[in-house]
């Protein structure tokens, strides 16, 4: 359900790319203070909405201004979260637990956004981002589409797959797998793929070790159980960060692909 979300504070951050300027935001989630970065093209018009959802976990994977100017030079108006205790915002990340709520609230405040084109909004997340986008779509059925990017989709599987991070996990989720399948479950969105009606983008490198492409075959082939619309991408010579002119397209391509749906 959307809800109207203030702004605490806005100010300009420097823009490493010409043709997009960028805002530092402080948005209320839950009652906390949010930090986020939001992208818009320099020139004229209204465009469609993006929600960036960044990946890792807390200065991991963190936002990259290079990265969110180079959705928003493609016509789009950006939105990434930093989702709650980074970069001075309040609370503590939990790894798709209640800094959840962060995604959903940065959607109905890109939402608000007076230049998003007949409040249409697309949701991208890439790697952890995944869960995030998903569960956002699951929660804000007015999303017009999704794209995964090397996207985790079952946190018992990340969990098994990735042994650096099991202290981290059991920090933020409270124990294993083993001792907690309902917490792990709570957070994995393949049990609840039902209500997703967007069409569905899935992108993955074949040789992705960060994110197994396991990840994104459960997702497509649990979307084309419950007959929803999905398109994959595979790539096989690629691991889970492309080379930049391969990158590069694949995000031109991304773009062209929501701007249709």
């Amino acid at each position: 359900m959307n809800q109207l979300v203030s702004i605490y504070k806005k100010y300009p951050f420097p823009s490493p790319n010409p043709n997009v300027k960028m805002f530092m935001i402080t948005y209320l989630s839950d009652g906390l203070k949010i930090k986020g970065l939001l992208a818009e093209p320099k020139r004229q018009g209204s465009f469609d909405g993006f929600l960036y959802l960044r990946g890792g976990i807390k200065s991991v994977g963190m936002v990259r201004p290079a990265r969110i100017g180079q959705f928003a030079a493609e016509g789009f108006i950006v939105f990434a979260p930093f989702y709650r205790g980074n970069q001075g915002g309040e609370g503590n990340e939990d790894f798709a637990g209640d800094d959840r709520v962060d995604a959903y609230t940065a959607f109905d405040l890109l939402k608000q956004h007076p230049r998003v084109k007949n409040k249409r909004i697309h949701i991208f997340g890439f790697s952890r981002g995944g869960v995030m986008a998903l569960h956002t779509a699951i929660n804000r059925s007015d999303a017009k589409s999704i794209v995964t990017w090397g996207g985790v989709s079952d946190m018992i599987l990340t969990y098994n797959e990735r042994k650096d991070l099991r202290r981290m996990l059991k920090r933020v989720i409270g124990g294993t797998p083993n001792k907690y399948p309902d917490r792990y479950n709570e957070r994995t969105p393949l049990f609840s793929l039902e209500k997703i009606n967007q069409p569905v983008l899935i992108i993955h490198g074949e040789k992705d070790r960060n994110v197994s492409i396991e990840h994104s075959i459960r997702l497509e082939e649990r979307l084309q159980v419950l007959e929803k619309q999905v398109e994959t991408w595979y790539f096989s010579g690629y691991t889970h960060y492309f080379p930049p002119a391969i990158n590069r397209q694949i995000v031109t391509d991304l773009c062209s692909w929501m701007k249709k749906r």
